[in-house]
């Protein structure tokens, strides 16, 4: 069993293990209801505390999947694996070093999407001002724009056609199921595309090691032990890192 199913799975019976604790102490109190709804003084009907629980729980076993499937990570994590193939230094810089640095530039890109996210959603629950229901539609309208603003229009159009939803009137109308798939076409089809430009300057220099290497008759050295320190010290010449970093960004704002 893979790690994240296995935290996956703790984390779920975690959540179902706090959620039987605070039925029985309901029970023992006298209170024999699992599932009940609590009605405002204006009128408004939400969910009792039990159950907003187990969600929150269960949302947060989610989150690495919403992260890849609904921010600037998979671009990001696409790119930078493909520029270290590119570069032939096998696995420098590590897994771990790449994803921490997605992880943060996704929190860079993603933090204006956030803060409205904040403001507009989850402020206002925690001060008790909206029920939860509230908070999630406002909460989802800024994720949304930010999905649209990078998804395709062919893309989107396609899943649109195979989900049979040919009467939707706007891109705002359209559903999380329909987006989704949508987004992560288009995301994909935009990290390859960047990386096939990143690995052209790299496969000339591994073409011209290689052609010198035959003229030379030494056709038993690897060309990649010669080309992957000038392609290295090509990459530091142009501060790459810096170059990369920024296209990323402004990838996004476009």
């Amino acid at each position: 069993m893979k790690p994240l199913t296995r935290s996956v799975i703790y984390a779920l019976s975690a959540a179902a293990m706090l959620w039987i604790a605070a039925s029985n102490a309901h029970a023992a109190a006298g209170d024999l209801t699992i599932v009940e709804m609590q009605t405002g003084a204006d009128g408004a009907q939400t969910w009792s505390l039990k159950i907003q629980l187990l969600v929150m729980m269960t949302l947060m076993t989610l989150l690495p999947s919403l992260l890849i499937s609904m921010t600037a990570f998979t671009r990001i994590i696409i790119v930078m694996a493909i520029l270290r193939q590119a570069m032939g230094t096998m696995s420098t810089p590590s897994n771990q070093i790449l994803i921490g640095l997605a992880l943060f530039m996704t929190f860079f890109v993603m933090a204006p999407t956030f803060e409205r996210i904040h403001t507009e959603g989850l402020e206002p629950y925690l001060n008790e001002e909206i029920p939860l229901e509230s908070a999630i539609d406002k909460a989802r309208a800024p994720i949304q724009e930010f999905m649209l603003g990078q998804t395709r229009e062919n893309d989107l159009a396609m899943f649109t056609g195979l989900s049979g939803r040919d009467g939707i009137e706007s891109r705002e109308d359209v559903p999380f199921s329909v987006l989704l798939p949508a987004f992560m076409t288009s995301e994909i089809k935009t990290a390859f595309t960047m990386g096939f430009l990143l690995f052209i300057p790299f496969l000339i220099i591994d073409l011209v090691v290689a052609s010198v290497l035959m003229s030379m008759g030494m056709m038993m050295l690897s060309p990649m032990m010669i080309s992957t320190p000038f392609k290295i010290l090509l990459f530091v010449l142009v501060d790459g890192w810096t170059l990369l970093m920024g296209t990323l960004a402004g990838s996004f704002l476009t």
